[in-house]
Parts: structure tokens; C-alpha cells; sequence
């Protein structure tokens, strides 16, 4: 396989340098039809090749905690992205080989087989496996027709076509598989921006968003006649609204330990010359002034850094001592320090690079923040764990694995 897809990728690559412009126009739709039929068909053997990595174990091998965050670090995919091709893998292998010759055809889409196995599922739940072919295949039909939209909206009604008598049991099967679909597809992303902003996306189910619809309207009406933000803005301050009246009440979940904070951090040089602009322990930038209005509402808690970003001090609360280190490992490793992991400082604990029980001191210099997956992967002891010559921590796999043993870092996390 892997001799033939080396052929294939130098025949695509030949194409790739090739000039479109002299094709005729119906050349020109022709070579636009092949290559989606082989984008297809490429899609077919992706989802073979996930399926047997999944089924092996491999990624939790390698040390991730589950396939979709493995592919995530591999092919670059976004997490949820990795989860949806997992899941459509596993379920052309599970009962559904029509579809997967559908598209090993390039008959459908990966949009479209995702739409016809989800409604196979459903089919089947409702009536047998026998039916739920009959359903694939009047779909796979449709499909020429149909983009993925329409195709999903027709199929929860297929039954109609393939066995009226259960058509009204499939239709609150087909709800309730779409409810299932919401909670599973349910996310929130948020990416930091180079400018210091935060960027949020992600799809709610049916209860958070009324939740959410409930908490912001009220918030997101215009202040008057004068108010000149625009409806994305309101609803934008209406957000950061709830947030301050949720961390007003005092009953969030403790962070580590610590509770509900603003940590801003400044240089050696910075403080010096008095304070300046500042950065908050989960990366993003601060003007002066915001930093000054934080302050009204938030305890400030000083972390003064070195030029290579070491911690230097970090400002202590006099009722939790061992606070000001965990914010000094949440300062220097941003998160899971294991390389690939992109979990925040709240899903972490602090690890002990030389072990406590054999004596190992508990401070920076002896501690990583790791997430409860790889903290438990990192004591079963293939791993090393060590801080490099900045500081900084870096992980050196087992020789099974990278037999020259290069030691990883993470850099989800890492400021500069």
C-alpha cells in the first residue's frame, strides 16, 4: 500500500505543476471531476488506515490519550475534526460496507457518508440491518443529487421509501439520534490570537443554548439611544458580563487549589521602570489601562520574570503557601507540559520530575505540570522527564519509539 500511494502522490504531484489555463472548458470540468472521484477514494483508505490505528492502540502507545488527539499532532488536524473522522471510520467498519465502497467509488462525498451512516445507524436501531441497507443504498442513489444538507434532511424520512410501517417510529428515532449527534458534536475552541485577542468558536447543544440565549439577551440590548456597538459587540459585553457575575459569587470550582484569579506577569525591567503593560497567565497581553481597571474587581498577583522567561518571584497569599509555586508552573509551562498536549493549567498537576516518595524536593526546579492522562503515562517510566538549559521542560521518549531518543517539547503553550 504504501509503495502505491508513493505513485499515486508523484502522479497528483505532476498535476500540481501543470497549467490549467490551456484546458478547453469541458477539460477543464473533466480534470475538476477526477480529482474530486480521487479525493474520495483517498478519503476511503484514510478512514482504513484511522480505523487500524484506533483499533491497535496506537496512539495511546505513543502517549496520547486518545486517536483524534494523536491525529491532531500528526496531521494537524483540529480535535474535533480527528473525532468525526474516527467516528466515521469506526462506523463504515462496524456494518456499513456500502458506504465505504460508495466512496472508495467516489460516488459520494466524506460529508455525504457521514450523513448516510448516521442515518443507517438510525435505521437500524429502528428497524434491522437488512433495512438499514435498503437505506444506504437509496441514499448513496440520492446522493448525486443532493448535497450533505438536503441528504440528512431527506433521510429522516427514508423510510417512507424503504418500509413505510416503521416510518413513524424512525421519525422520533431519527430525533432522538439527532439529539444523541448534538451532545457528542458539542464544543468550545478558544484560540489565541497574535494581537493578543481571544478567539471563540464552537457549536452548543439544544439546553446550553437556550442557557446561554437566556444569560446574554437581557444583556445584549442597546443601553440607550446613544449606544453605538453593534449587535456582535453587545452580545460580546453581555458575555464578559456573565463571566464577572459568575466569579462574583464565590462558588466557582477551585483552580488547582487557588481560587478564581487574575495572575499578570511583567519583566525584571518593566517592574523596575514601574509597571507597565502586562500579560495574563494564559498568554494574552494587556494595555496599562486594562491591567488598572482588572484591579478594581481582581487581587493582583505580581510574577516577576527573567530574560529568558524563568520565574524569578512570584507574589504569595499568606493562607495558601504552596499557591505561588503552582502559579509559577502555570507561568513557566502555560499548561500540560507533555509534548502535543494542549490542556489548560486547570486540568494539570504539578509532577514531581524526581519522585517525592524517594526524595525528590518540591520545588520549580523539580516540578512540570502534566494533565491526569499523561501524568499517569509519564509514571509507568518510558518517558524521561528533565528541564532543559532554559528552564524549560523536555521529554526524551522511549527508544522504541524515536530510537535516537531526541527529547520533545511542547509548543501549544509557549509565549515566544
Amino acid at each position: 500500500m504504501v509503495e502505491e500511494l508513493a505513485q499515486a502522490d508523484d502522479a497528483v504531484a505532476a498535476c500540481v505543476d501543470t497549467a490549467a489555463w490551456p484546458l478547453t472548458e469541458h477539460e477543464l470540468i473533466a480534470a475538476l471531476d477526477a480529482a474530486h472521484r480521487l479525493q474520495q477514494r483517498l478519503a476511503a483508505v484514510t478512514l482504513t488506515l484511522v480505523r487500524e490505528i484506533d483499533g491497535r492502540g496506537t496512539a495511546r502507545a505513543q502517549g496520547a490519550s486518545t486517536t483524534a488527539v494523536w491525529l491532531r499532532e500528526r496531521l494537524r488536524m483540529t480535535v474535533p475534526a480527528a473525532r468525526r473522522l474516527v467516528d466515521l471510520a469506526t462506523a463504515l467498519d462496524t456494518g456499513n460496507p456500502g458506504i465505504r465502497q460508495a466512496l472508495a467509488d467516489g460516488a459520494i462525498n466524506l460529508d455525504q457518508a457521514r450523513v448516510i451512516a448516521d442515518t443507517a445507524t438510525t435505521v437500524q436501531t429502528t428497524a434491522d440491518t437488512e433495512t438499514a441497507g435498503k437505506a444506504v443504498g437509496v441514499l448513496v442513489d440520492w446522493a448525486a443529487q443532493f448535497d450533505p444538507t438536503l441528504l440528512r434532511r431527506m433521510g429522516t424520512r427514508i423510510l417512507d421509501h424503504v418500509a413505510p410501517d416503521l416510518a413513524d417510529a424512525a421519525a422520533a428515532a431519527a430525533l432522538a439520534a439527532e439529539d444523541a449527534r448534538a451532545t457528542r458534536d458539542r464544543h468550545l475552541t478558544l484560540s489565541a490570537q497574535t494581537d493578543g485577542r481571544l478567539r471563540l468558536s464552537g457549536t452548543l447543544d439544544a439546553e446550553a443554548a437556550g442557557l446561554l440565549r437566556a444569560a446574554i439577551d437581557p444583556l445584549s440590548a442597546p443601553a440607550g439611544p446613544d449606544d453605538t456597538r453593534c449587535a456582535g459587540q453587545r452580545r460580546h459585553d453581555a458575555l464578559a458580563d456573565v463571566c464577572r457575575l459568575a466569579l462574583r459569587t464565590g462558588d466557582l470550582p477551585d483552580s488547582g487549589g487557588d481560587p478564581a484569579q487574575i495572575v499578570v506577569t511583567t519583566s525584571y525591567d518593566g517592574l523596575t521602570r514601574q509597571l507597565s503593560a502586562g500579560a495574563l497567565d494564559i498568554g494574552l497581553q494587556l494595555t496599562p489601562d486594562t491591567v488598572r481597571r482588572l484591579a478594581c474587581d481582581a487581587t493582583i498577583l505580581p510574577a516577576v520574570l527573567g530574560g529568558a522567561g524563568q520565574v524569578l518571584d512570584v507574589g504569595r497569599q499568606r493562607r495558601l503557601v504552596t499557591g505561588a509555586l503552582r502559579r509559577a508552573l502555570v507561568l513557566r509551562d502555560g499548561g500540560c507540559a507533555f509534548p502535543g498536549c494542549d490542556r489548560p493549567p486547570r486540568w494539570c498537576a504539578a509532577h514531581h520530575i524526581h519522585h517525592w516518595a524517594d526524595g525528590g524536593p518540591t520545588n520549580l526546579d523539580n516540578a512540570a505540570l502534566l494533565c491526569g492522562h499523561h501524568h499517569r503515562h509519564v509514571h509507568r517510566g518510558e518517558w524521561t522527564v528533565r528541564l532543559g538549559d532554559d528552564g524549560h521542560p523536555e521529554f526524551v521518549p522511549p527508544a522504541w519509539l524515536d530510537p535516537e531518543q531526541i527529547p520533545r517539547r511542547n509548543h501549544y503553550h509557549r509565549r515566544t
